[in-house]
C-alpha cells in the first residue's frame, strides 16, 4: 500500500510558502524576466534556458526529489490575499548526522522588493527548519554591498560570521561573501559586522 504525505506548506501573516507546481510556470518565468535587472547583479548568469518551461519542469522535479530526499526545501512565496507570486526561498545543502544544519537562499521579485515579505518569509522558515526539520544552524551568505539582502539576516537572527573569498559565481564573477548564521540555541551575542 503506497502512502501519501503531505507536502509541507509554511504560512505567514501575508503568505502561503509552498513548493512550486507546474502551473506556477507563468507566473514565475513572467516575474523572474521583469525583474531580471533586479536579479542581475546578485545571481549567478543565467542559463540561456533559463525562462523555459522546460527548465522550470526541470526545477518542480528537483524541488520534490530534494523535499522528499530531505536534502533541500525549495519554496515559492505567494501573497495570501490574491495569489501573486513574489519570490522564493531555498533552503538547500541540508547535512544531517552530527552537522544538523542547512544552507539558506533567496530573492524576490522587483515589484516586491523592501516591503518586508522577504523578512516575514525568511522567519518562517528558520522556524520551520528549527521545530520541524530539526535544524540546529542555519547559514546564507550575501556579497557585501548587498544591504537590503544583509539588513534581511541581521533583522531575521542572523549574525554575521566572516568573509568567505571567491565563495560564488555571480554575474560572472568569483566573488567574495559576507556570511551569516542563525543558530538554534545562538548563546552568542551580538556580532560585528564586517
Amino acid at each position: 500500500m503506497l502512502g501519501f504525505r503531505r507536502r509541507p506548506t509554511i504560512e505567514t501573516e501575508r503568505m502561503t510558502l509552498r513548493l512550486p507546481a507546474h502551473a506556477d510556470f507563468r507566473a514565475w518565468s513572467e516575474l523572474r524576466e521583469s525583474s531580471i535587472e533586479h536579479l542581475r547583479p546578485w545571481e549567478p548568469v543565467w542559463a540561456h534556458d533559463h525562462l523555459t518551461r522546460k527548465a522550470f519542469t526541470n526545477r518542480v522535479y528537483w524541488a520534490g526529489r530534494s523535499e522528499l530526499q530531505g536534502t533541500a526545501l525549495s519554496l515559492l512565496m505567494f501573497r495570501r490575499e490574491d495569489q501573486r507570486l513574489l519570490g522564493g526561498l531555498t533552503l538547500d545543502n541540508i547535512r544531517r548526522g552530527p552537522v544538523q544544519a542547512g544552507t539558506l537562499g533567496y530573492w524576490v521579485g522587483a515589484p516586491f522588493a523592501r516591503r518586508g515579505y522577504m523578512k516575514e518569509a525568511v522567519l518562517a522558515v528558520v522556524h520551520f527548519a528549527f521545530f520541524q526539520l530539526d535544524l540546529s544552524r542555519i547559514e546564507s551568505a550575501c556579497l557585501p554591498e548587498n544591504t537590503a539582502s544583509r539588513g534581511v539576516l541581521e533583522k531575521t537572527g542572523f549574525k554575521y560570521e566572516g568573509v568567505a573569498q571567491s565563495y560564488l559565481q555571480i554575474n560572472g564573477r568569483w566573488r567574495n561573501h559576507v556570511l551569516y548564521a542563525n543558530l538554534r540555541h545562538d548563546r552568542r551575542g551580538r556580532t560585528d559586522v564586517g
